[in-house]
C-alpha cells in the first residue's frame, strides 16, 4: 500500500519520506523556528515537522516531568510550566506554513488536542502526524481521522492489540490512508532497545506502510532502519545540542542532519528492485575473472581426453567447467596444446 502527501509518494520502492522533527526545539521562538526550516530545506528532507497544542488541554497543572525532561530541564518547574514556555500562537504556524511553502518543503505539526487538530486542518497540512503518546487516545484518534487526511501513527509504547485498536479506530472512519512509524519513547533511547526487526513485524501484521521515529542518538539507526524496508524516517534536530529544553541534546545537529539524508538516499539506491542478476559491468567482468576448461598438457590429436588432461583457468570466455564431464571421454580433433582453451569445435 502506498499513500499520497503533497506530491510525495510514500511506500514501498519509493523514495524514504525522511520528516525533520523540529518538535519544540525552537524553545518557543518563531525566528529560531525558521532557522529550523532553512536547515531542514539545505538538508534536503522532504517535511518538517513541528508541535501545536494548547498546554492546558494536554497537561493537568500539577502533572510531572518524564525523567528525561527532568534530567535536561531541571525540576524546579513543572511540566506545564515548561510547555507553556514552549508553546506558539497560531499566528506563529500561519507564519511558518507560508515559510515552509516558499523554502518548498512540507509542512507537518503533531496536533495535541482536538482544538490543535481543527487548527491545524484548517491551516491546510497535508497529513497528520500522531504521537505515541496518542495511540491509545482513542477518540482523539477517531476525531483527525474523520478529517480525511493521511495519518502518520507512532507506535511507541505500544502492543500489537494497541496498535490493532489504533488502526481499526481509524480505519472505521472510512480513513485507510496509515503509516506506522515503528518507535522507542525514551529520550535518547539506547541501541539495545531499538528493536529494529519490528519494523517488519508491524508491516507483515498490519499490510501498512512502516516507517520509524528515530530517538536514538547519532545517525546509524535510521540508516539501518531504511535498509530493513522503513519507508519514513522522522528523526528530531536542532540548531545546538546545547540549548535549554528537553529534547536538544538527544537532537541531531545541523551536520549530522545533513550525514543521515545523505546516507539515506545512498542507502536506499543500493536495496535495488531484488532481482538477482548480473550488472552490465559484471558481464564484462566475468570474461576475465570467471574460468573456462583448458588443456593442462598436450592433446594429440584423436586422443580421448581424460580427466587428468584438462584444468579451469582465467579467462572465462571459453567453456564453462560445469560442462568438463561431458568432454571427458571425447577424442580430440586437433592437437590441443597446453594451456589453450577447450571448445565444443575441439572434440568429437
Amino acid at each position: 500500500m502506498k499513500i499520497k502527501i503533497n506530491d510525495r509518494i510514500v511506500g514501498d520502492r519509493e523514495p524514504c519520506f525522511i520528516i525533520a522533527e523540529a518538535g519544540v526545539n525552537h524553545n518557543g521562538d518563531v525566528e529560531l523556528a525558521k532557522k529550523l526550516i532553512d536547515v531542514a530545506e539545505e538538508a534536503k528532507v522532504d517535511a518538517i515537522k513541528f508541535q501545536t497544542f494548547k498546554t492546558e488541554n494536554v497537561v493537568t497543572k500539577d502533572a510531572p516531568k518524564a525523567y528525561y525532561q527532568i534530567k535536561n530541564t531541571g525540576s524546579n518547574k513543572s511540566q506545564y510550566e515548561m510547555l507553556k514556555e514552549l508553546e506558539l500562537k497560531e499566528e506563529d504556524f500561519k507564519e511558518l506554513y507560508r515559510y515552509a511553502r516558499k523554502k518548498g518543503i512540507i509542512f507537518l505539526s503533531t496536533p495535541f488536542d482536538f482544538e490543535s487538530a481543527d487548527f491545524l486542518d484548517e491551516l491546510g497540512i497535508p497529513a497528520f502526524k500522531i504521537s505515541s503518546t496518542d495511540l491509545t487516545n482513542l477518540p482523539f484518534l477517531e476525531y483527525v481521522a474523520e478529517k480525511g487526511k493521511p495519518v502518520i501513527l507512532s507506535t511507541g509504547m505500544g502492543t500489537l492489540g494497541e496498535i490493532e485498536e489504533a488502526i481499526d479506530t481509524i480505519k472505521n472512519t472510512g480513513n485507510n490512508e496509515i503509516v506506522l512509524l515503528h518507535c522507542i519513547t525514551n529520550y535518547p533511547a539506547d541501541f539495545e532497545s531499538l528493536n529494529l526487526r519490528a519494523i517488519q513485524t508491524l508491516r507483515k501484521a498490519f499490510k501498512l506502510p512502516v516507517g520509524f521515529s528515530d530517538h536514538s542518538l547519532g545517525i546509524y539507526a535510521p540508516i539501518v532502519a531504511v535498509a530493513l524496508g522503513a519507508v519514513a524516517i522522522e528523526k528530531h534536530f536542532t540548531l545546538d545540542k546545547n540549548l535549554p529544553g528537553p529534547d536538544h541534546k538527544a537532537s541531531l545537529d545541523t551536520r549530522e542532519l545533513k550525514e543521515m539524508v545523505k546516507w539515506i538516499r545512498s542507502i536506499e539506491k543500493s536495496l535495488g528492485d531484488g532481482i538477482k542478476r548480473p550488472t552490465p559491468e559484471e558481464e564484462e567482468i566475468k570474461k576475465v575473472a570467471r574460468r573456462s576448461i583448458v588443456a593442462k598438457v598436450n592433446i594429440p590429436k584423436g586422443t580421448v581426453i581424460t580427466e587428468e588432461m584438462i584444468t579451469f583457468k582465467r579467462p572465462g570466455i571459453g567453456l564453462s567447467p560445469k560442462y568438463y564431464k561431458e568432454i571427458i571421454g571425447r577424442r580430440a580433433r586437433r592437437d590441443i596444446n597446453i594451456d589453450e582453451m577447450i571448445y565444443w569445435s575441439d572434440v568429437e
